[in-house]
């Protein structure tokens, strides 16, 4: 496996991990280094014996909480937290939209980043950023497709941008859109 596609799981993982505990990666992070395991094995067995995990999560955790703690990378779920800080009422936007691509395959990889989160599968189709208080915008490589008036012309690393301010604009449209460009990638 290339590190390109081992880097696309943990991704996958680390965005999962919330839906499948009900807490965040920082939450778990909190909690394995609260406990004073320094261990990465420790942490692991401490995780699963005490909190349930399954290896794959909790070695997750144990990692990148080893990692953070030698001032390592920030944690992808700490990126995305920080995209939304004082928007945290678009996040609900965004966990839909990640709900809908992840059901695309098991070959989508998220990447947060500082301002936004890319979607890939073997390139980049998609990029999700919180753009202003009350927008998110979604970039879409759809080539071949004419822009019309959701779906605009856009610049740079992506053929369109949708502009998304509610929930119910997370509608068939978008997902389809979104679906297209994931087949072309």
């Amino acid at each position: 496996m290339s590190g390109r596609d081992t880097n696309s799981e943990l991704a996958n993982m680390a965005t999962n991990l919330e839906a499948k505990t009900g807490r965040s990666m920082s939450s778990w992070i909190e909690t394995v280094l609260a406990s004073g395991k320094v261990k990465h094995g420790e942490m692991i067995a401490y995780l699963k014996e005490e909190h349930g995990l399954t290896h794959g999560y909790a070695n997750l955790v144990a990692h990148t909480a080893r990692q953070q703690a030698a001032g390592g990378p920030v944690a992808e779920a700490d990126l995305v937290a920080a995209q939304y800080a004082g928007k945290e009422h678009l996040r609900p936007i965004y966990e839909a939209l990640i709900r809908a691509i992840s059901a695309f395959g098991g070959d989508v990889g998220l990447a947060p980043k500082k301002a936004g989160v890319s979607l890939r599968r073997r390139k980049q189709f998609a990029l999700i950023e919180p753009t202003t208080k009350t927008r998110i915008d979604i970039g879409i490589n759809l080539k071949g497709t004419p822009p019309t008036n959701r779906l605009k012309a856009a610049g740079g690393m992506c053929t369109h941008k949708v502009g998304v301010t509610n929930l119910e604009q997370v509608d068939d449209e978008l997902v389809g859109w979104l679906r297209a460009a994931y087949e072309q990638a």
